[in-house]
């Protein structure tokens, strides 16, 4: 059992997985973009099926031009806290493999598990840089899909905010109140040995 960050593990684990949260309160400093690139990277290491490397990364950097961009593409609850980021990136995933449009294309099966595999990654490699990251699906999908002229094919999967984290004053007085390392139910109404429980 683990104890970190006011959460505890039922069984051993590294801390570090305690400690990763998703925080909506960013200070809104500007970033380098190898810092930046040093999560993508620690991301495209990920495992993957085949070995296919399905995932993508659109991202823009706070200060850059193209960051209101990237904010205007965020639900309206979303743009609120997130513009205060100091990265935001759209995770796209190839939904095949093979040359598209020849003999080989077949569809992909694991194409989003793998993504949401790369963006594991990449929030425990913030968390070790000395960043956060908040993954977020409240995002305008088929507008992404366009203004990145994203193809068929590929799947929109979430967004993910990146920035060093801040006091919860700085958010409005609703996302205050939910500005705290969430908890997990018990592992036995998730892990089931040799059965499988509709829950």
């Amino acid at each position: 059992m683990t104890k970190s960050n006011s959460r505890e593990s039922e069984y051993p684990i590294d801390s570090m997985f305690l400690d990763r949260w998703s925080p909506r309160a960013f200070t809104g400093e500007i970033i380098e973009e190898a810092q930046l690139l040093s999560l993508l990277d620690a991301a495209h290491w990920a495992p993957s099926s085949a070995n296919h490397q399905p995932w993508r990364f659109v991202y823009g950097l706070k200060g850059s031009e193209h960051w209101e961009k990237f904010v205007a593409l965020l639900n309206d609850s979303n743009q609120e806290w997130a513009k205060h980021a100091s990265a935001l990136i759209f995770v796209v995933s190839r939904a095949f493999t093979g040359a598209a449009g020849s003999a080989e294309e077949k569809p992909s099966y694991t194409h989003s598990f793998d993504a949401g595999a790369a963006w594991g990654h990449l929030a425990i490699q913030a968390r070790l840089s000395g960043l956060y990251a908040h993954g977020m699906g409240g995002l305008k999908h088929e507008e992404i899909r366009q203004a990145f002229a994203i193809p068929e094919g590929y799947r929109v999967e979430a967004g993910v905010a990146v920035g060093r984290l801040a006091d919860k004053s700085v958010l409005s007085e609703r996302n205050q109140a939910r500005e705290f390392p969430s908890q997990r139910n018990p592992l036995s109404e998730v892990a089931f040995n040799g059965r499988f429980v509709a829950n």
